[in-house]
């Protein structure tokens, strides 16, 4: 099986092209690992406390810095990351060297931009935190995870007519 980049693949689960995503050679252990740490990454957002609303509502009214020392915190440690990943030119879970390739800037980006902030503002979490706050039992997230559905499946059938 010849084996496509990402950007050879349209991850559109009703794609032709989905049997070519390449799962085959992630083992049970790398998986299990992926829950851990996935598991682990929720319970320090709950502890962080990145998860309540009223931390991130006050972020926006720039009422604390808590969530901006946080998310400082991460930029710096993202930073920290990719320098080590390119020194020891780290490789993927499938064997690929890991390299960055920066997204060109357009008016998209802009209005993404714009959603995803109101989004995150509205509901009080982006992302990641949903999921935390779905299993730290705050049940109103699964609104928060079904309106995200709907945008992801919202931006796939929209994307040809999308600025990109």
């Amino acid at each position: 099986m010849e084996v496509k980049t990402q950007n050879e693949i349209n991850l559109n689960p009703a794609s032709e092209h989905a049997a070519d995503i390449p799962t085959a050679g992630i083992s049970g252990l790398t998986l299990a690992m992926s829950l851990l740490m996935g598991t682990y990454f929720g319970i320090v957002l709950t502890k962080s406390e990145v998860v309540r609303w009223q931390r991130v509502h006050d972020m926006f009214l720039f009422k604390e810095p808590h969530m901006y020392l946080i998310i400082g915190v991460g930029v710096v440690v993202a930073m920290v990351s990719m320098l080590i990943i390119q020194s020891v030119q780290a490789k993927s879970i499938e064997g690929k060297p890991i390299k960055y390739k920066p997204k060109p800037f357009h008016k998209g980006v802009v209005i993404g931009g714009t959603i995803f902030g109101a989004g995150w503002a509205i509901t009080g979490a982006c992302p990641g935190p949903i999921y935390a706050q779905v299993g730290a039992g705050a049940w109103m997230g699964l609104f928060t995870l079904i309106g995200a559905l709907i945008g992801m499946f919202a931006y796939a059938a929209l994307k040809p007519k999308l600025p990109h």
